[in-house]
């Protein structure tokens, strides 16, 4: 039986238009304090955003280093009027990492993540 993960995607895949997910956050944050994480689909290269190409959502999710991952939240856009980034406010109690997925609706899920640490 397959598994969602055996069709995602990664920054090896990468062709021409930019799919994986940019995370930009601290790489350290101070326990128990909010900090923001954007992420973005086409930072450096924009992706397309008409009816027929566009990414539809970004979805991220934590996963603290004692264990379960937890979803930060989702963002869904609609086509020609948005323009794929999502900003997180969270808050860590200790190391994790960060995972964020988008969505194509022609080349499908893409996945990014980035180590934050807790001191």
């Amino acid at each position: 039986m397959s598994k969602l993960a055996d069709f995602v995607k990664y920054e090896a895949d990468e062709k021409k238009e930019k799919h994986v997910p940019v995370i930009d956050a601290p790489n350290t944050v101070k326990k128990g304090e909010f900090f923001s994480v954007t992420v973005t689909v086409g930072k450096d290269i924009p992706h397309p955003n008409t009816k027929e190409h566009y990414i539809g959502w970004i979805e991220g999710f934590v996963v603290p280093k004692s264990g379960v991952a937890k979803s930060i939240g989702k963002f869904v856009f609609e086509p020609e009027i948005t323009d794929s980034t999502a900003t997180f406010r969270i808050r860590l109690e200790e190391d994790a990492t960060l995972f964020a997925w988008g969505y194509c609706n022609i080349h499908g899920l893409w996945e990014n993540s980035k180590e934050i640490k807790v001191g």
